[in-house]
C-alpha cells in the first residue's frame, strides 16, 4: 500500500493487506454530506431482514417510544423465537460517526448473544446529525435505555443484566449514555462493549496522526463526523463528557467495561486512554489491542485470524458478564 504518511505506524496485518490494497485501488473514500442519505438506507427490505432473522430462530418487532424531549423514536427488540422467563439485555447501538446507519443493520454479528447467551437486544434509532447534531443522538439513546429499565417485566429484561454495547460512534454513544446514567442516577447499567470507540473530538492523538489517509476511518472522517454532531464546537470548550466521553476527568461509578480496538487505527488511543482513565477511577475495564487490525475489520473480515480472535475474546467476557456458558 502506499505511503501516505511520513510518520511511522504499526502495519496492517497480513491477512488484511490485499483487502485495503484492492480499496485503494479503487481510489480514496471521501465522505461528503450529500452521501448521507444512501448511507443511513438499510441494505435489505425489513421483510429479507426479519427472514434472515427467522431462519436464525429469531424474531423482531418495533416500539414507539419518547426520546430526547419527547419526540418518537423507534426502538428494535430482538430475541429468540419462543423465548419466555427474564433475559439479560444487550442495548445495541449502531455505529456511522454520530451522522449515518441502521438501527437495524449488522444485527447478525449479535448471533452470540441473541443464540449463546439468549439476550433481549434493543437497538436504538436515534436521531442522526448534523440535522440532529449534540445532544439529539446520546440523549436518544439513553431515553431509550431509561424506557427498556422501566418496562423490563413487559420485555422480560432482569434489570441488574442490562448492558451498553456499540461500535465506532456508537461505542462513543454508548459512554456517553453511560455516563449519563450514572450522573443522572438512571437505569443500573451491568456493563459497557465499547468497540473501537469514537470518544474524543479534540483530535489529538498520535494515533488520528498517524492514521490520516490511512486505513478504511481516518482522521478526515473523523473530523468529519466531529464537526456534524458539534459544529464549530468541536475540539474547543463547552462540549459536555456526555457527547465526548474522552474529555471526563473522573470515570468512578460507571460499570465495567471491555474495550477494543486495533493496533492500526484512528481510534487506537483514545480507546487506551479511556480503559486507563476507567483503571484510575477504580472501575474494571478490559482492553484489547489486537495488532495490524483496521477499524471494522472484524466486521468487515470475520473470517480473518485476527478477527476470530477479537470475536472469541468478546465471547468470553460476555459470557463471565453474564454468567452464562461461552
Amino acid at each position: 500500500m502506499p505511503d501516505t504518511t511520513t510518520l511511522p505506524r504499526p502495519p496492517f496485518d497480513p491477512e488484511f493487506v490485499p483487502f485495503l490494497e484492492a480499496m485503494d485501488a479503487r481510489g480514496r473514500f471521501r465522505l461528503e454530506t450529500e452521501m448521507l442519505p444512501r448511507m443511513r438506507q438499510l441494505e435489505m427490505t425489513e421483510a429479507q431482514l426479519d427472514e434472515g432473522l427467522h431462519a436464525r430462530g429469531l424474531e423482531r418487532r418495533s416500539i414507539t417510544v419518547p426520546g430526547h424531549l419527547g419526540a418518537p423514536i423507534a426502538l428494535a427488540v430482538v430475541q429468540r423465537i419462543g423465548r419466555t422467563g427474564t433475559a439479560a439485555c444487550a442495548y445495541a447501538i449502531h455505529g456511522g460517526g454520530m451522522m449515518f446507519g441502521h438501527h437495524l443493520g449488522n444485527l447478525d454479528s449479535y448471533d452470540d448473544w441473541l443464540l449463546v447467551h439468549d439476550v433481549v437486544l434493543v437497538s436504538p434509532d436515534y436521531r442522526l446529525a448534523p440535522e440532529h447534531p449534540d445532544p439529539y443522538p446520546v440523549e436518544d439513546c439513553y431515553a431509550g435505555l431509561a424506557w427498556v429499565a422501566e418496562h423490563v417485566d413487559e420485555l422480560g429484561v432482569d434489570p441488574a443484566r442490562i448492558v451498553l454495547v456499540g461500535q465506532s460512534a456508537g461505542a462513543g454513544l454508548a459512554a456517553g449514555t453511560a455516563l449519563l446514567a450514572r450522573d443522572r442516577q438512571g437505569p443500573a447499567v451491568a456493563g459497557q462493549v465499547l468497540v473501537s470507540p469514537m470518544l474524543d473530538d479534540r483530535d489529538a492523538t498520535l494515533s488520528a496522526r498517524q492514521f490520516d489517509g490511512v486505513g478504511v476511518a481516518d482522521r478526515e472522517m473523523t473530523r468529519f463526523g466531529w464537526d456534524a454532531y458539534l459544529g464549530d464546537r468541536r475540539g474547543g470548550d463547552g462540549v459536555s463528557i456526555h457527547a465526548a466521553p474522552g474529555r471526563a476527568t473522573d470515570l468512578a461509578g460507571l460499570p465495567p467495561a471491555y474495550v477494543d480496538c486495533g493496533s492500526a487505527e484512528v481510534f487506537r488511543d483514545e480507546a487506551v486512554a479511556y480503559a486507563g482513565a476507567l483503571w484510575a477511577a477504580g472501575v474494571q475495564a478490559e482492553l484489547h489491542v489486537w495488532p495490524g487490525a483496521f477499524h471494522g475489520s472484524a466486521s468487515m473480515l470475520p473470517q480473518a485470524t485476527l478477527s476470530r480472535r477479537a470475536v472469541a475474546a468478546l465471547r468470553d467476557w460476555t459470557g463471565r458478564l453474564l454468567g452464562s456458558a461461552a
